[in-house]
């Protein structure tokens, strides 16, 4: 069974005073101090004004607008590590630099772990120097075993030698090349076990470094969801920074409307604490696929059901004028041209805080 949505009371109850108070005016002609007809247009006229604005019908053609809210891109800081923290070094509100440090981490126990992973590489290196002696102990063995039996060999040819001895000094030569050998693999193995070493000197110290936990991008503080002194599990956000650079308006538009929006395209935005500033801003992102309104909005068309989601995103440059004044979670009123031959109207130019 299809639903009728209401008017909110309020907006309801001006709409109905404007238009009983215009009748009224419009029924009763304005007299001047003479009694003659008056020139000027009276009350009747800031009553239609007044009304055209809420209705929406002082828009030029071509200029849609619709209710939003200020958001900024959010950045959770959080500890890639369970453990304790040791301490949270910014507050709520505060503006932190990319790459600050915002909190640290208790890291007595990777310290430990550091410690016994470095001896582990200092006792890795002894094997290796402890292998290399032992390949140049048994290079020399050989060179002797080879002499030996080069010798033992001539003896044999030259019939001063037995078969005896040529075959015990081959033997020898045979078991200095096998101790070679093995030289050479616990050289390899030594250095194996010291790559090994390392690698676990730089997983830990790996591990303290993202103990300290620092500001990906610069930001305002929105939350410090955690206090000094309070363990934590892995991934456990610490701290939410908003993004002061990409900040911008979420409104939802009908079909008509977002087929006509191209990215770049110019908007303008009023906000309901500021209503005598308007602010420049660009389509930065329509929605693909339509969606329910949402309930927090309300849409000038009842009759639409399916909107699309579009972001006016307001310049970088422009938020670094007015940093102390970018507040998430503010809403105001959305325009935006469905024909960029469209002038904007004089109440609809830009005016910014001086």
């Amino acid at each position: 069974m299809a639903t009728r949505r209401r008017m909110p009371i309020d907006l309801l109850s001006t709409a109905l005073l404007c238009l009983g108070l215009l009748g009224a005016a419009m029924s009763v002609p304005a007299v001047a101090q003479d009694g003659a007809p008056a020139a000027s247009p009276g009350i009747g006229a800031r009553l239609q004004s007044l009304i055209d604005k809420l209705t929406g019908r002082s828009l030029p053609a071509g200029i849609f607008s619709t209710n939003g809210r200020i958001e900024a891109e959010q950045v959770l800081v959080a500890a890639k590590l369970p453990g304790r923290v040791l301490a949270v070094l910014v507050e709520e509100g505060q503006t932190v630099e990319t790459g600050q440090v915002v909190a640290r981490m208790d890291t007595s126990e990777l310290e430990a772990q550091l410690a016994g992973a470095q001896a582990q590489v200092r006792r890795a290196e002894k094997s290796i120097a402890e292998a290399e002696a032992s390949i140049a102990q048994r290079e020399s063995e050989r060179t002797l075993a080879e002499q030996e039996h080069e010798r033992a060999s001539k003896l044999k040819e030259s019939g001063y030698g037995t078969v005896q001895s040529l075959d015990l000094r081959q033997s020898q030569l045979n078991v200095a090349v096998a101790a070679l050998r093995a030289a050479n693999a616990s050289l390899d193995e030594a250095d194996a076990a010291a790559d090994a070493a390392r690698a676990e000197v730089a997983r830990v110290q790996s591990q303290i470094d993202d103990s300290t936990l620092k500001a990906p991008r610069r930001g305002r503080v929105e939350y410090k969801l955690v206090q000094s002194g309070e363990v934590v599990a892995a991934g456990a956000p610490i701290v939410t920074l908003l993004d002061l650079s990409d900040v911008y308006m979420t409104v939802f538009v009908p079909a008509r409307v977002a087929g006509r929006l191209a990215m770049g395209d110019e908007a303008r935005i009023i906000l309901d604490p500021a209503p005598d500033y308007v602010v420049p801003a660009k389509v930065s992102f329509v929605a693909t696929g339509a969606q329910f309104t949402p309930k927090s909005v309300e849409t000038a068309d009842e009759r639409e059901k399916l909107m699309f989601r579009v972001k006016l995103r307001i310049a970088p440059e422009l938020l670094r004028q007015y940093e102390d004044r970018v507040k998430t979670g503010v809403r105001g009123v959305a325009y935006m041209r469905t024909d960029a031959a469209i002038a904007w109207p004089e109440a609809l130019t830009v005016k910014l805080p001086q």
